[in-house]
């Protein structure tokens, strides 16, 4: 796999403009604002590639807070191409957890189906989670989905993956490939997808937040609008399956 380097630090305004208005004009998500007592601030560390910073996940996940009256305050480390291994070794993501005073830390790398990706997984897994614990925050893992062309044959072997490798960590799991498979399963035609059949769509990356708010706070925002309501049961039935 190549391995580009370079960072993804901080949100894109663009990008999270675009999640906004997705939102707002195509999923019918409420503006919820305050909602009673103030809750104190989130702070969410994740530590992905290309998966997570394309559209900008954790800038989804604190949108997503801002309109149920809840404060994330969201830090990236995703360059291109790179696994969990990597993050310890090369990308700096030590040094942002030795920094941060986190509350959460979500983990990503690629599919991770083969047999050898599988090990490597659970391996770096366990020693980020240990070292997670150790900063004093809820270490998490992040399933994704595999590329459009092994949908048929990979997805299981994914989620599988990750599944072992959270219940190895004794970390959380947030399901977010699990929720892309059970929205399909409703409407078949969702286009969670991005162009090029492996990065998330804008919709995707907002069905992947659903899934990690609702694993971060234990709730889950309030929608309207048909399909809207469709992500939110898939991401409720992915938590629930966990």
């Amino acid at each position: 796999m190549a391995r580009a380097r370079f960072p993804a630090y901080g949100p894109n305004m663009v990008r999270i403009a675009f999640l906004v208005v997705s939102c707002a004009l195509v999923l019918g998500c409420t503006s919820g604002g305050a909602r009673g007592n103030e809750q104190p601030t989130l702070r969410v560390l994740f530590l992905g590639n290309s998966l997570t910073a394309t559209n900008d996940l954790p800038a989804a996940v604190a949108a997503i807070g801002r309109r149920e009256g809840r404060t994330i305050d969201a830090r990236m480390v995703a360059p291109g191409g790179v696994n969990l291994e990597d993050h310890w070794t090369l990308t700096g993501a030590r040094q942002a957890l030795a920094d941060g005073h986190w509350d959460a830390v979500v983990l990503q790398q690629g599919p991770s189906a083969l047999p050898e990706s599988q090990a490597n997984l659970k391996e770096w897994g366990q020693r980020w989670a240990d070292a997670i614990r150790a900063a004093g925050a809820r270490p998490a893992l992040l399933t994704v989905w595999p590329e459009s062309y092994r949908k048929a044959s990979a997805f299981g072997e994914v989620i599988r993956s990750y599944a072992n490798a959270a219940a190895a960590a004794h970390a959380e799991l947030f399901p977010a490939g699990v929720a892309w498979r059970t929205a399909w399963r409703r409407l078949p035609r969702l286009p969670l997808y991005g162009p090029d059949g492996f990065h998330p769509s804008p919709l995707g990356t907002y069905l992947a937040a659903v899934v990690v708010y609702g694993g971060l706070t234990g709730s889950l925002p309030t929608v309207r609008g048909a399909q809207a309501r469709v992500l939110r049961v898939a991401a409720a039935e992915a938590l629930a399956r966990r």
